[in-house]
């Protein structure tokens, strides 16, 4: 203990009188550990974590797929639940939930929050019990039920004070009284969603089931020991039951349920929570991972240097009797201190960086507040520090605390040039930090190039920065009347559109992007099909008169809806201009064609056709829609179809500020005083989180990237700096004998560049490789997109002729005489 005592000191000693040396060397290892900290924090909080609920393993999302569809994502029906619930072998229990918003009136002015619906098993499969009152159990699930509630700990403070005699009062939940039957605790979390402020009971008629309606997410608890394997054989066993025990929604045979071919997929809990974000984060772990490697690398070159400057010393000490393992021992300890203290840096660098990391993340990332320095990131800290010591220092340790040592007074003399051998390691390391810094910018490049592709994608909607929406709903209980909730919404609008500034409105079950999505087959009359034949999916959306106009969506053939067209409830349909042209090859083809959902729907004429728009992001191709008016008859079996849930956009200069939106507010209030107003927000919003995890990648890949850039490039100055220095004789003598100075720079440029080009030869076949697994976040450009590795090759020449310019003009201050007289 006293030895490595002595050792320590001596190497912190001589740490503290290289001054220059260990500030570069730990900051450099600092910004390594601290990049990989930071995203380690993000990869840890969102992916390693278990979720914060009893036995999280056994907790499984329940979903099918429908290849006869082909779609991968299928969720859960009620005639499903009911057969699922009641024959399953597999599950402790299960529900079924969805997200909801809710008018809360009565209580001080009227609000609009969300809430979750659930059936009764959802909440005790998740194992958190409220801290007062009671779960829901069956009778609150059962149709014509007195109407209960619970509230989330959240809006039970902020509304209600936390008071504990709260159990069993009322409150009026979109018109209707609701017992409060309990308070769910502070720590609860519904899976990754906002936390909702009421949790309301999902009351499914049996006797009203039919097939179809898969608009329900589902979860279950596996029993102990069942693995997802045979939950899977469990569900499909009981697909066959669904289909015999329900009937078919009037206007769809059952052979359409059939040929959908639909096939379980229960998977853990922690994939629906985390989604598709898992490979993204794990991409940006392995390209911080590269940035490591380089400091690694970068530091070896110094640790290099500083070893080499030190061969007398050690030769000196071996003569007199030295050991090589104590030689090689303190050379391990300078590194492993330089490391444990970089990595002390990086620490802090990370805490701050974390804080960046969060504010940049794309809107939808699960998981952000649990996103933190724990003991799991402080243990990844350690690890990667004593990584990065090792690998820095063991390779003076293998090089200068062996065989060789005895040399060190023969080639020590100050006379002596370096040899060829002696390059070649500090070499090496320079071609694996451009070979890795190669990587990680072709990677940045194609998501710079995926960006400005994304850039130039017209969305199909126009100014999305002017255009204001909100939500509004008019709840059954408050107005019974269909055609009244209607007279209401326009005459909304005609408020609305009486501000100033406002030059048009109008409203729809959804705006673009804003993730509202209702798809089901359309069947168009010109077209036969075979018996039980299931025609494409298309997306439905309801619209009122000037929606298209609001939007700025083109009218490319026919007319808009009227509102005569509204409340005389004609049977007509709007296409997108991609749906006309599958079905019709030109738009102007698709106007007086026939399209019903079902067989007991009515023929709808189509009258117009509009422009594309990319409904599901700038990276998903244009969606097709077909556009129904707000108001109709006989669809999809319903006698009547009105949407009392409405998307209001008001096109306006004034759009996203508060003045705007007081005088909305008053104008919807002036309408109906019990209508709040909800997800205020511009069309601007929805386009940015469309392309934030694109953009969110570029900044993390391009941060990366120009990481690794400067640390080759300093790693590049660094060799050919210090090859400059121990060639002054040689250099001296090449000027006696006449060469020209530019000739001796241009020697070392050319070395430089030679250094940069196999790097770049060596990073070329990983970059293949590696821009592959890029390929799901690329939109329009290809993992071999010629233009980025051309530039990048060509940014990365131009860096490493600088970096070997730099210090190749020290040559031309040579003095031969005095290179010479210095030997």
């Amino acid at each position: 203990m006293e030895s490595f005592k002595s050792q320590l000191r001596q190497v912190l000693r001589r740490l503290w009188r290289a001054r220059m040396f260990t500030c570069i060397t730990l900051i450099t290892l600092a910004v390594g550990v601290g990049a990989n900290t930071a995203v380690f924090s993000v990869l840890q909080g969102v992916l390693l974590k278990p979720l914060p609920y009893p036995h999280p393993d056994e907790l499984v999302g329940l979903w099918h797929t429908a290849p006869g569809l082909g779609l991968n994502e299928v969720n859960m029906a009620p005639s499903n639940y009911f057969i699922y619930r009641e024959q399953n072998r597999s599950f402790q229990d299960m529900g079924v939930y969805q997200g909801d918003a809710v008018n809360v009136t009565g209580v001080a002015e009227p609000e609009h929050v969300q809430a979750l619906d659930v059936t009764e098993g959802v909440l005790p499969v998740l194992g958190v019990s409220p801290m007062l009152g009671r779960w829901f159990n069956s009778t609150d699930t059962t149709p014509k039920s007195p109407d209960t509630v619970l509230m989330t700990y959240g809006y039970w403070q902020r509304r209600f004070g936390g008071d504990r005699s709260i159990v069993g009062r009322t409150i009026t939940v979109d018109g209707k009284p609701r017992q409060i039957i309990g308070v769910m605790p502070k720590q609860f979390q519904f899976l990754d969603w906002e936390t909702p402020a009421l949790i309301l009971p999902i009351q499914f008629e049996r006797n009203k089931t039919t097939l179809g309606q898969f608009s329900y997410e589902g979860i279950a608890r596996l029993k102990p020991g069942m693995r997802l394997k045979e939950a899977n054989s469990d569900m499909a066993r009981m697909i066959p039951t669904v289909w015999d025990s329900f009937p078919s929604p009037p206007g769809f045979s059952i052979n359409l349920f059939k040929k959908a071919q639909l096939t379980p997929n229960v998977r853990p809990l922690m994939q629906d929570v985390v989604g598709d974000v898992g490979k993204l984060l794990w991409i940006l772990m392995g390209s911080i991972g590269m940035v490591l490697l380089i400091a690694c690398a970068n530091a070896a070159n110094l640790l290099l240097v500083r070893a080499e400057g030190r061969q007398q010393e050690f030769a000196i000490r071996s003569a007199l009797g030295a050991s090589r393992r104590r030689i090689g021992g303190e050379l391990l300890l300078e590194s492993l201190v330089i490391g444990l203290c970089g990595g002390a840096l990086g620490l802090a660098l990370a805490y701050g960086a974390l804080r960046l990391l969060v504010a940049l993340a794309p809107a939808g990332l699960p998981r952000v507040d649990e996103i933190g320095i724990n003991v799991s990131v402080l243990a990844f800290t350690l690890i990667a520090s004593l990584l990065a010591s090792l690998l820095s220092g063991m390779i003076p340790v293998l090089r200068y605390a062996g065989a060789r040592l005895g040399s060190g007074l023969r080639e020590g003399g100050r006379g002596l040039s370096e040899g060829k051998e002696r390059h070649r390691t500090r070499n090496t390391l320079v071609v694996v930090q451009v070979g890795l810094a190669f990587v990680l910018l072709i990677c940045s490049g194609l998501m710079i190039r995926t960006f400005r592709a994304l850039m130039h994608v017209n969305p199909g909607f126009a100014d999305p920065n002017t255009v204001q929406t909100l939500r509004l709903m008019i709840p059954e209980a408050e107005v019974k009347d269909d055609e009244k909730v209607v007279r209401m919404q326009e005459e909304i609008m005609h408020k609305i559109a009486a501000i100033q500034g406002v030059s048009s409105v109008s409203l729809a079950n959804s705006v673009p992007m804003d993730g509202g999505q209702w798809a089901d087959p359309v069947f168009a009359q010109d077209h036969s099909y075979a018996e039980g034949e299931m025609p494409p999916l298309r997306r439905f959306k309801f619209v009122a008169p000037g929606m298209f106009q609001t939007l700025g969506l083109p009218l490319v053939a026919g007319r808009d809806y009227t509102w005569t067209d509204i409340y005389d409830r004609r049977p007509l349909a709007i296409v997108s201009e991609n749906f006309a042209r599958e079905y019709w090859g030109d738009p102007q083809n698709a106007l007086g064609k026939q399209l019903r959902v079902s067989t007991k729907d009515d023929w709808r004429e189509i009258v117009g056709v509009v422009g594309d728009v990319h409904d599901d992001g700038m990276n998903k191709d244009a969606t097709k829609i077909a556009y129904w008016p707000i108001y109709v008859k006989n669809f999809e079996s319903d006698m009547v179809h009105v949407n009392r849930w409405a998307v209001f956009a008001i096109r306006s200069q004034r759009a996203g500020s508060e003045s705007l939106m007081k005088e909305v507010r008053q104008a919807v209030w002036s309408v109906d005083a019990n209508l709040p107003l909800a997800d205020v927000r511009t069309l601007g919003y929805f386009y940015t989180k469309s392309m934030a995890r694109t953009s969110f990648t570029l900044v993390m890949l391009a941060i990366a990237g120009g990481m690794a850039l400067l640390l080759g490039t300093v790693g590049l100055y660094g060799v050919i700096a210090y090859s400059v220095t121990q060639r002054t004789r040689e250099i001296g003598i090449r000027i006696a004998l006449g060469a020209q100075r530019n000739n001796i720079t241009n020697m070392f440029v050319r070395q430089g560049l030679i250094l940069a080009g196999v790097g770049v030869a060596c990073g070329l076949v990983v970059a293949l490789g590696v821009a592959r697994l890029l390929a799901s976040l690329l939109f329009h450009v290809t993992p071999v997109d010629p233009v980025t590795y051309g530039a990048v090759c060509l940014g990365l020449a131009m860096a490493a002729a600088l970096a070997s310019y730099l210090p190749s003009r020290r040559t031309a201050a040579v003095d031969p005489v005095e290179a010479l007289r210095s030997e």
